[in-house]
């Protein structure tokens, strides 16, 4: 029995040893996703951000035909790096509106200018609750929603090019 004792520490350590390797070398899946998938868009009815364009309101995504959603700021680094592949999206005929997360009709201006401008509607979220009641956790995120107004799947961080054909095949399907 004192033998068993004495590898006692050294079979503890080579097990938090084993814990920690195994964490660094698969870590959990950290990424928060929406509850709302599979469910209707909440009831949306947000002024527009710019002059030049409607906001957004939850019956403007139930007419028949899929649309991506997209959850973006102008002070936001990941929307800028996503911005080139949200207009290669746009030029494949996907149907873009946006919320603006706590931003400026001037600061959005200018961040289309420097960006591009894939959307068709800009809705204004001053304060974060169109974010919050579609279980958005940050910036950028985008929902593809079906012709029916149903949230039928969520892209968490910003969209690369590698993630254009997965987003078109969904939107395919979602006819």
């Amino acid at each position: 029995m004192r033998r068993l004792l004495i590898w006692a520490p050294l079979a503890l350590f080579a097990l938090v040893f084993g814990l920690v390797a195994g964490g660094l070398i698969k870590p959990a899946d950290r990424t928060i996703r929406s509850a709302m998938i599979g469910k209707p868009l909440p009831a949306l009815a947000m002024k527009p951000l710019l002059s030049d364009r409607p906001g957004i309101a939850s019956a403007d995504f139930a007419t028949g035909r899929p649309r991506l959603l997209n959850v973006f700021a102008s002070w936001c680094i990941p929307c800028i790096a996503e911005a080139p592949q949200l207009l290669k999206l746009k030029q494949a005929g996907v149907e873009i509106d946006a919320i603006a997360i706590r931003d400026t009709p001037d600061a959005v201006r200018a961040f289309l200018a420097r960006n591009g401008d894939p959307y068709a509607r800009i809705g204004d979220d001053p304060t974060g609750k169109a974010q919050i009641a579609l279980g958005s956790s940050g910036v950028p995120e985008t929902f593809l929603i079906n012709g029916r107004g149903e949230i039928i799947d969520q892209h968490v961080g910003d969209i690369r090019a590698e993630d254009i054909p997965g987003i078109l095949r969904k939107l395919e399907a979602a006819k």
